[in-house]
This record gives C-alpha cells, structure tokens and sequence, in this order.
C-alpha cells in the first residue's frame, strides 16, 4: 500500500480572519454577527441573516421578522452591510391562516426617493370572506399608499419603516376604513436594485 508523503495539515481555521459585520445606518450601524472569512473579495457579496429581535433586543415577538444583509464592504476588522431582504418567519405566516378568512395578496416594486428598487408582497388577513370586488378594493389601497409615501423616503427611512411596521400600519389605517382587517403586513420586501445599479441603467 502506498503511503502518504509526511506534511503538515493545514489549520483552515488558523487561516481565517474574523470580522464583525456591521448593519447599515437605518438600523444605526449595530454589530450583526462575528463571522470568519478567508478572503475578503469572496466575502463581498455574502448574505448574514438575523432576526429583527437581535437587532433591537426588544419584544420577543420580534423574532417572527428575518432580515438579511449583504455585505458591501470589509475595512479592517469590519463588514459592511446593506438591507437585503425582510420577510416573515414561516412559522409565523402559518400562525395568521385561519379559517372563514379571506387572506389577499398584492405585490408591487417600488423606488425611493434615492433611487433604490424594492419589490414588496403585502399580505392581508381578513375577519369574514371577501368578495373578488373587495379584494380588488383592498388590493388598490395598498398600491395608493404604497405610492404616495415610499417615494418620499430615502432608502434609511424606508428601511425603518418596513421594519419597524410603519407601511403596515398606513395600510392597515387606510383599509379598515371600508374593510374590517385582522392583520396587514409586509410578508416579503426585496431589494431588486441598488441607486448605483439603477443609475447605470438609466445612463445607459
């Protein structure tokens, strides 16, 4: 049998550097997580999930919202990371379902003030059953409220306000007033272009 040619085995975890990845502004540049990295370009681009709950270290109820964040930039010993994505835990989405309800759906992408592109996917949860024309109705006064505030907001304060239930609480304010809601809220907002990336095209 042949046998192997003596070496040292490398220590991978000796070859790593550790590096704090850093939350954007609208979250006032909080710690996300500690996390190894053997190269710093490979590391450009990776996603940290995290809950809303370890952001804030609030409500316990807060851990029904995931958030991820991309990492942009590394300086040193520091990640530095854009809002990516926010959605609802699964468990928690199951837990809204109910029986004799009607559950309406409207998606939608949206531009800040600064130019970013986010696609978001509200969900409403009713007390009785809807008819096709007030789901219509409903469907209409998220896209109107939607509309008219998120293009005031620069890329932070949308941030905090699809984290922090702000655009939930719009909708929901605008739609009780013709439909009785159990629950609105922003099931999944995604980040489809950057300012830079939307810039670019628009000079293209």
């Amino acid at each position: 049998m042949a046998r192997r040619k003596g070496g040292k085995v490398k220590d991978k975890w000796r070859e790593k550097k550790w590096v704090t990845v850093i939350a954007p502004e609208s979250f006032n540049n909080a710690p996300l997580a500690y996390i190894p990295i053997t190269d710093e370009q490979k590391a450009i681009g990776r996603v940290v999930e995290v809950t809303l709950f370890d952001i804030l270290k609030g409500d316990p109820s807060q851990y029904q919202y995931k958030i991820y964040f991309q990492i942009v930039k590394i300086e040193g010993d520091k990640a530095y990371s854009i809002f990516k994505r926010y959605e609802y835990a699964k468990e928690f989405l199951r837990s809204l379902i109910r029986r004799g309800s009607s559950k309406v759906n409207y998606v939608m992408d949206v531009k800040t003030k600064d130019n970013y592109i986010f696609r978001i996917k509200v969900i409403a949860l009713t007390h009785k059953k809807l008819n096709t024309s007030r789901k219509h109705a409903l469907r209409l006064i998220a896209k109107d409220v939607m509309s008219k505030n998120i293009q005031e907001m620069t890329i932070d304060q949308f941030v905090q306000a699809t984290c922090y239930g702000k655009i939930n609480s719009d909708i929901m304010a605008a739609a009780k007033k013709v439909i009785r809601m159990r629950h609105v809220g922003l099931e999944k907002v995604k980040l489809i272009r950057t300012a830079e990336a939307e810039v670019a095209l628009l000079q293209a």
